[in-house]
């Protein structure tokens, strides 16, 4: 006795989207899309004195560049040219770092002290001010504005490290407030 005959085989529904089968080979069909990208980094605990720390130590450098830009063409002395040249690389490293660390914060880049004079800050003011004078009037200006910037930092570094969260900025900071001691006693020895 026989059984009733086999089920003939159900067709196969086309794949999502119609047509041949995915795979990009001999179906003749699309290759299959791209993974999706992961996810933007998520932000290592920053706390706001983390995100303070950053937004104000950017402008502060920003302003002491300008000054420190106008050292080899104004400066009457060496010394203090080649002084500025390395506080001038310095700087520009650091807010290529301080760039870096606001960005994987996850704070927008709002400039809240744009404008401002902060304590410690480089005014524009000082900075007209130092395009029109040379050799010792210079130099004065620049010393007394450059030191008091860098005290300022250091009390910022050493506020960010002991109040900040992220160990990320905390570690950069050390790093700064180490550099900028250093600093201080070359510019003082210059004075």
């Amino acid at each position: 006795m026989r059984g009733p005959p086999p089920t003939p085989p159900r067709p196969r529904s086309p794949p999502p989207g119609g047509g041949a089968p995915r795979g990009g080979g001999r179906g003749g069909g699309p290759p299959p899309p791209p993974p999706p990208p992961p996810p933007p980094p998520t932000p290592a605990a920053f706390n706001d004195t983390d995100t303070a720390w950053i937004q104000l130590m950017i402008p502060m450098d920003e302003r002491a560049s300008l000054l420190i830009d106008l050292a080899p063409a104004r400066t009457g002395r060496p010394a203090l040219a080649g002084w500025a040249e390395e506080a001038g690389r310095r700087l520009k490293d650091e807010l290529v770092d301080l760039r870096e660390l606001l960005e994987v914060s996850g704070v927008p880049d709002t400039r809240p002290h744009e404008g401002h004079n902060m304590p410690g800050m480089v005014t524009l003011d000082t900075v007209r001010r130092a395009r029109t004078v040379t050799g010792e009037s210079f130099d004065r200006l620049f010393t007394e504005s450059l030191r008091a910037h860098l005290v300022q930092v250091r009390m910022l570094c050493a506020s960010e490290r002991t109040s900040g969260s992220s160990e990320r900025a905390k570690g950069l900071a050390a790093v700064i407030e180490r550099s900028v001691a250093q600093q201080i006693t070359r510019l003082d020895a210059l004075r």
